[in-house]
Formats: structure tokens, sequence, C-alpha cells
């Protein structure tokens, strides 16, 4: 773990159940705010470089929790 706050994409995506694909695709497509749910994290990388994105479990997982709970909702109607 990076911190008390701060995870891998590895480890968040398996503390959240979910692939580390689809935790790209929340960020990628902004349901997973930067510096609130993930932030880019320069540590050990060498320039040039590209930064991987580090993740706050706690608040992915409200996000998360919601767009399943919502999707479901759909779905059952």
């Amino acid at each position: 773990m990076l911190g008390d706050i701060w995870s891998s994409s590895e480890l968040a995506a398996e503390k959240l159940g979910i692939t580390e694909i689809k935790l790209s695709i929340l960020r990628e497509n902004g349901l997973l705010k930067p510096g609130i749910h993930w932030k880019s994290s320069p540590l050990g990388q060498k320039k040039p470089w590209k930064p991987q994105a580090i993740y706050n479990i706690k608040m992915c997982n409200k996000v998360i929790n919601k767009f399943y709970l919502k999707d479901k909702d759909i779905t059952a109607a």
C-alpha cells in the first residue's frame, strides 16, 4: 500500500472487486474524479514518465457502490 489513503490500481481493483480495466474505464469516463478518487503518482518513475494512477479505495467504493446499485435498479425494473 502506498500510504494510508492511496493505493495502486492493482490493489484498489482487488479491494473493490473489479478489474483494473473497469477501474480505468470509470476514471476515463469521469465517474472517478481526480484528486478525490485518484491521482497520478510519479513515485519511483524516471523521466520521461507515464504517471501511474493511484486510488483512494474508500472514496472509489462509494462511487462504485452507487453506480452498481443504480445499474441493478435499472435492470430490475
